[in-house]
């Protein structure tokens, strides 16, 4: 077993670092040039679109909101990865991994704002509010009907089913060392009986639909946060006359001579851009299943929210667990487990009831992305025409693979789960980029409005070339907008008049080349 998982370990390393990596940089650069640096120009829209208000679905029921759908993304993108991960980015890539982590978001933003945008143009409605994601637009934007189903295949097989596991797994492992820390050996009945635990809350939120899942995250996903993040400001503020060293560390190594003989500092770029991308999932196609449920007047509100969620991930979180790192040491012994490093660091500042504390966030990090990547496995099977029968089998599996992953061990299957998500994102790379002359027509719309001091609306009347768009205009009676049939936008007059002539001076400049396409 040793020998088949370091041979899958270097066939993962080779892909990523050789293959995957290069190809979304260079598409992220050129999204963010083409875009105008849309990830840092509209940063303080991102905060304002966060609390538009969702409209009505044609059961009758509220529509998921734009801070739902950041919610429900944020869920599976925030998981133990923001912790071992990191850990693990440090120890192997030392502090300067921090710094190229940071660069990546920034970078990523743009990428992550071209898919959910395309995911938002693509939806379709449903009876409950909409659906969509990469393999809707693969579908709908390139007519590549088997490149989405594909797509619906991996991403339910690698992100509701095996990383389910393993999310499972980092639970019982956080809960076995506290019950440890007190004293207690649970063993293998503990393992046993958390797993059976987890089934039991899991079914009752999955088999509730997509608003009990994103009720679930709206709540939980703030909480954890907040006390992670307070976690973080406690040590910093112990331990604040060791801060400017470890900014030191950060940029040192990052940029450091002696890194760059010794070969060190392409370590830190590699594992820093690896675990970033693991963790805000920018690029790779998952959270614009997440994005594309949310109710909105313009498919580029959600792509600048689900940008927002890419920052939230690194910038914020991803950071809170660096210092706690950093500020305990820059040197680690490489056969200790990364979550007992942090485990031990925290430990350091704040005193043995930290480790429980942390076993409580580790446990809300990692059941929350249960959730969300459910979701996207959810979404999937039902592009894929999955009967109500065949989705209850779904879950059923997503339960098994949850009570598996508590009590057994799962390296191969993690590095498996690597190189398949791997091929998700490849997937995901090879349809944005074509699609994203449409997301940057898109964008100059928004643009457009935003300077006439309006709230961007859209419908699919101002770009009547598009082809298989149903969400955005009338379908069955229905408004484009989420809006119940009759209900007219504030500003459906203003929107109808910029398509026209009088559009005022600018027009052709705010449009560009993107009116040929």
């Amino acid at each position: 077993m040793t020998v088949l998982n370091n041979a899958l370990v270097a066939l993962n390393d080779a892909f990523w670092t050789f293959f995957v990596i290069p190809l979304l940089v260079i598409l992220a650069v050129y999204f963010t040039v083409r875009s105008g640096f849309v990830q840092v120009r509209l940063l303080p829209e991102m905060f304002r679109v966060m609390r538009s208000s969702p409209g009505t679905a044609p059961d009758g029921g509220r529509e998921i909101s734009a801070f739902q759908a950041f919610a429900l993304s944020a869920a599976s993108r925030v998981g133990t990865g923001n912790i071992v991960g990191v850990t693990l980015a440090i120890m192997l890539g030392g502090p300067g991994a921090v710094f190229w982590m940071w660069l990546m978001a920034g970078v990523l933003g743009a990428a992550s704002f071209v898919e959910s945008t395309l995911a938002q143009l693509y939806k379709v409605r449903t009876a409950t509010g909409f659906r969509g994601g990469p393999a809707y637009y693969m579908l709908h934007g390139l007519n590549r009907r088997w490149m989405g189903a594909l797509f619906a295949v991996i991403i339910t097989v690698t992100f509701s089913l095996v990383f389910n596991s393993v999310q499972s797994n980092s639970i019982t492992g956080a809960i076995g060392t506290s019950v440890g820390a007190l004293g207690g050996d649970g063993g293998w009945i503990l393992d046993v009986a958390v797993g059976l635990v987890l089934v039991a809350i899991t079914a009752a939120v999955i088999f509730g639909g997509v608003r009990r899942i994103a009720t679930v995250a709206q709540a939980l996903v703030p909480l954890m946060a907040i006390l992670y993040i307070l976690l973080g400001v406690a040590v910093v503020i112990i331990n604040i006359q060791a801060v400017p060293d470890v900014f030191g560390a950060i940029f040192g190594h990052a940029f450091g001579l002696r890194e760059v003989a010794a070969g060190g500092a392409g370590t830190a770029i590699l594992w820093g851009m690896r675990r970033g991308m693991f963790s805000n999932e920018a690029g790779l196609g998952s959270a614009p299943n997440a994005g594309a449920a949310a109710s909105v007047s313009h498919p580029a509100k959600q792509g600048l929210v689900q940008t927002l969620g890419v920052y939230f991930d690194t910038w914020l979180v991803c950071s809170v667990t660096a210092f706690i790192v950093l500020l305990y040491g820059t040197e680690f012994d490489p056969d200790v487990p990364p979550v007992e490093v942090a485990q031990t660091a925290l430990e350091s500042s704040l005193g043995g009831w930290s480790v429980h504390a942390l076993t409580i966030i580790m446990f809300l990090l990692a059941w929350t992305s249960v959730l969300g990547n459910y979701y996207y496995g959810e979404s999937n099977l039902q592009f894929l025409d999955a009967e109500s029968n065949h989705m209850t089998y779904f879950r059923s599996a997503v339960l098994v693979a949850v009570f598996l992953g508590s009590v057994a061990p799962l390296t191969v299957i993690w590095t498996l789960a690597d190189i398949s998500m791997g091929v998700m994102a490849t997937v995901n790379l090879l349809a944005i980029a074509p699609l994203s002359t449409v997301v940057f027509r898109l964008l100059a719309d928004y643009s457009r409005q935003l300077r006439y001091g309006l709230d961007p609306q859209f419908s699919l009347a101002k770009m009547p070339d598009l082809q298989n768009v149903t969400a955005w205009g009338p379908v069955s009676g229905d408004s484009a907008d989420g809006r119940e049939p009759g209900e007219e936008s504030d500003d459906q007059e203003t929107g109808d008049r910029e398509t026209g002539d009088d559009e005022g001076p600018g027009r052709e400049d705010d449009r560009g080349p993107e009116t040929k396409d």
